[in-house]
């Protein structure tokens, strides 16, 4: 996608250099259309390039952390301590640690991605404009979705006799991983945590 919108840019800028150039263009009807297709084309192509870019860029641990009331949910994936869900995923390499954030906070559903960056700029405005509030909350509750997408046919998770008896549960989101795997950032015991070792 990113080469097509460069390549589509560039073709833009190549016609704009071609009317420079040769201006004579512009006295006929199909110079006129060519000037005026690069000239309309050009900024749509550089603000969808830009938008793409950042989009991107808003999928990265460092972007979801680069907010002030993050800084400690970013300190709980330092934590040493294995009882900790994003401690135990981010250190084990569990996941990609430079999406961690990403990876487990969208829903893996057909418009999951879109949701996400929805409720990032809900997120964004709350952070300049309308403020936080004291305890940070989901908006609904963690559906089992997320996690079965990484650990759905894993041999780990489904032949785990703690998981036997409530494989059906699980995948049907009657019961919750998070009924036996409750501390998932914790940061509300993170400053008091014997496991926690201040980084540099």
């Amino acid at each position: 996608m990113t080469t097509l919108l460069i390549g589509l840019a560039l073709a833009a800028v190549g016609l704009l250099v071609a009317v420079g150039k040769r201006p004579e263009l512009l006295e006929r009807v199909r110079g006129r259309l060519l000037g005026m297709v690069a000239f309309a084309m050009l900024p749509g192509l550089v603000l969808a390039g830009g938008l793409g870019s950042h989009l991107e860029r808003s999928k990265t641990t460092s972007f979801c952390l680069s907010c002030h009331v993050m800084e400690p949910y970013g300190k709980s994936l330092l934590v040493d301590d294995s009882e900790r869900l994003a401690a135990a995923h981010f250190q084990n390499r569990r996941i990609d640690r430079e999406h961690a954030c990403y990876t487990c906070h969208t829903t893996y559903t057909m418009y999951g991605p879109v949701k996400a960056k929805v409720a990032g700029l809900r997120h964004i405005w709350r952070y300049y404009v309308a403020g936080y509030p004291e305890k940070l909350e989901l908006r609904e509750p963690y559906q089992n979705r997320e996690c079965l997408h990484c650990h759905g046919g894993a041999r780990s998770y489904e032949e785990s006799d703690a998981h036997a008896d409530d494989l059906a549960d699980l995948a049907a989101n009657k019961t919750s991983c998070l009924e036996c795997h409750s501390e998932a950032h914790g940061v509300d015991s993170l400053a008091t945590s014997p496991a926690w070792k201040e980084r540099p």
